[in-house]
């Protein structure tokens, strides 16, 4: 509060140096603590305004998980709602000739300084906690996929200060990853005297029985519990939390990526419709060449699917021979990729003009149809045959809740050199951060990576 004092004061004292013009007195550092400046009372209510709202929006707190971002944002609604209110009294009060030019500025002015040196303490705070000041030894309970994919997010985060210990879990033992099993879930109360456990994550959903006689025990050692959202893997959006009453509610919502795709559809269709007009000779003259090359269609119609699971058929030029797919049964255990996709280096489908294509992606691009018509997009998930995902689990068609792409993170980070797992992840991770911006940077490394011809076959 202190700092914040300063720097509010300063802001009023500069703006006012910045517009000496715009107020009635002469400004000097005496004359703005005087009864020379009239404006003395209002800016001392002004500064304890800005104080109470930091307050209640929790900027006085420092919480390690919170975005930089975040906390700046908390800083600009805490002083539009001090200026609004400061307004109201202005006028209220009938205080004369305060110039609105020099509230204006006062309000961005005080947002800069307020903002700069949050992002400098959380820096040092970072700084410090990465070094091992004030850090916390951690417990997570649950040692399965959800269990150590937090172990894994922790540990890439040092800046959190927290300090896995192990995990508990019923039916695990020994080390996982880098961290033990420390014994069972009924084991808690001695694990968090003997290994000093200042911090718990649940991250599986035991009986009720048994997860309310583990919040009674970190009840009872006075620590909090946090909870990792059942369900929140197949999620591609934040929850929402609110109330009913008292009662707290988690909402499990797509409803913002609805409304995001409806602007990046227009976007795609116009890009393509430019890329089609542009690309159509380039389209003749690989058509007469395929047609040369080997005996058959110059498109090859793959049914996969789309967004929502709807199924569609998604453009290639031909690469390989016209009965490739009758040919496939014999060369099934050859895959070398994991996960439901087929795909071996020296495929001997493959015809010779379709191995130029292949390796610089050019047999792709007649997917630009599919994202005139709607079925696809310029980036996105890549979308998954459907004979080879037919007896795998669907639920990784959630990762559809958005159009299927060309190109994507999996494109620019290795191509057919990507595990499924990781396909699948940064899926997941693109759909939740999605941005024009990140679609633009996607594009921009596709050209590279395609030139290269890095895992394509």
């Amino acid at each position: 509060m202190a700092i914040d004092v300063v720097y509010i004061v300063l802001a009023f004292y500069l703006v006012l140096l910045f517009r000496p013009q715009t107020v009635p007195f002469s400004v000097s550092i005496q004359s703005f603590f005087s009864a020379a400046n009239p404006f003395k009372l209002l800016f001392m209510v002004w500064t304890l305004l800005i104080l109470f709202f930091h307050y209640t929006h929790g900027l006085y707190q420092t919480r390690r998980e919170q975005l930089e971002s975040l906390e700046i944002w908390e800083v600009v609604k805490s002083i539009c709602i001090s200026t609004l209110v400061i307004i109201v009294l202005a006028f209220l009060l009938r205080v004369q000739d305060f110039p609105r030019s020099v509230m204006i500025l006062n309000a961005v002015v005080i947002t800069v300084f307020c903002s700069i040196w949050r992002v400098l303490k959380k820096m040092l705070v970072n700084y410090l906690v990465s070094n091992g000041y004030n850090n916390f030894n951690t417990l997570i309970i649950g040692a399965g996929k959800v269990g150590m994919s937090l172990a894994s997010e922790i540990n890439r985060q040092p800046a959190l200060g927290l300090k896995i210990k192990g995990f508990l879990d019923d039916n695990k033992v020994g080390p996982r990853g880098n961290w033990p099993v420390l014994g069972k879930l009924d084991n808690l109360q001695g694990i968090i005297h003997r290994e000093f456990i200042h911090k718990i994550f649940i991250t599986i959903y035991p009986d009720h029985q048994t997860f309310i006689k583990l919040l009674d025990i970190a009840r009872e050692e006075g620590m909090a519990v946090r909870v990792v959202p059942q369900g929140y893997e197949y999620m591609t959006q934040d929850f929402i939390k609110f109330n009913i009453g008292i009662i707290p509610i988690l909402e499990y919502s797509d409803l913002a990526v609805n409304y995001r795709q409806k602007t990046k559809r227009i976007v795609d269709f116009v890009l393509s419709f430019l890329l089609m007009v542009f690309l159509l000779p380039v389209f003749i003259v690989l058509g007469i060449l395929i047609k040369l090359d080997s005996p058959g269609p110059i498109f090859y119609l793959s049914r996969r699917y789309g967004r929502f699971g709807r199924m569609f058929n998604m453009y290639k030029f031909r690469s390989m021979v016209n009965n490739a797919d009758e040919l496939l049964g014999p060369l099934k255990d050859k895959n070398e990729v994991d996960g439901p996709i087929f795909k071996i280096k020296k495929d001997p489908r493959i015809t010779g003009m379709g191995a130029y294509l292949r390796r610089y992606s050019i047999d792709e691009l007649p997917q630009i149809l599919n994202v005139l018509k709607g079925d696809m997009s310029l980036v996105g998930p890549r979308p998954f045959p459907i004979t080879q995902l037919e007896k795998e689990d669907l639920r990784q068609l959630r990762r559809l809740g958005i159009r299927p792409g060309i190109t994507g993170l999996w494109q620019i980070r290795g191509r057919s050199d990507v595990s499924f797992e990781k396909l699948l992840r940064w899926d997941i991770w693109y759909i939740k951060n999605w941005s024009f911006w990140l679609d633009l940077y996607i594009l921009y490394q596709t050209f590279p990576v395609v030139v290269r011809g890095k895992g394509a076959y």
